[in-house]
């Protein structure tokens, strides 16, 4: 896979983690900052490093399955890790300036 190849597919990936939504917040877990990195290898296997808003959010066990079925689907996809971490912790400075606007935030 080229570097090109690799940056549309990793393009692809984010739109289809753009379409899991906070139950609690009108906002995809992309743009809200929980999603860290996303890597696409040589063999088209996509590993998201997120994280959640606490260690005791409610949907701790839902929502990292919901971004890896959400990637999962993908057909320029031939497997998915969705790795979920605390560290760093999430903090309000994850999200960016436009959803804090929406949100009520600034």
């Amino acid at each position: 896979m080229t570097n090109i190849e690799r940056s549309i597919v990793e393009a692809e990936v984010i739109e289809a983690i753009r379409t899991v939504f906070d139950p609690e917040l009108p906002v995809n877990v992309y743009d809200l900052g929980l999603i860290y990195d996303v890597n696409v290898s040589d063999e088209r296997k996509a590993h998201v490093l997120m994280t959640l808003t606490s260690p005791a959010c409610p949907v701790a066990e839902i929502l990292p399955g919901q971004v890896e079925e959400a990637v999962r689907t993908m057909a320029s996809v031939s497997d998915v890790e969705v790795e979920l971490t605390w560290d760093p912790p999430f903090t309000i400075d994850r999200i960016p300036d436009e959803v804090k606007l929406e949100l009520g935030l600034m």
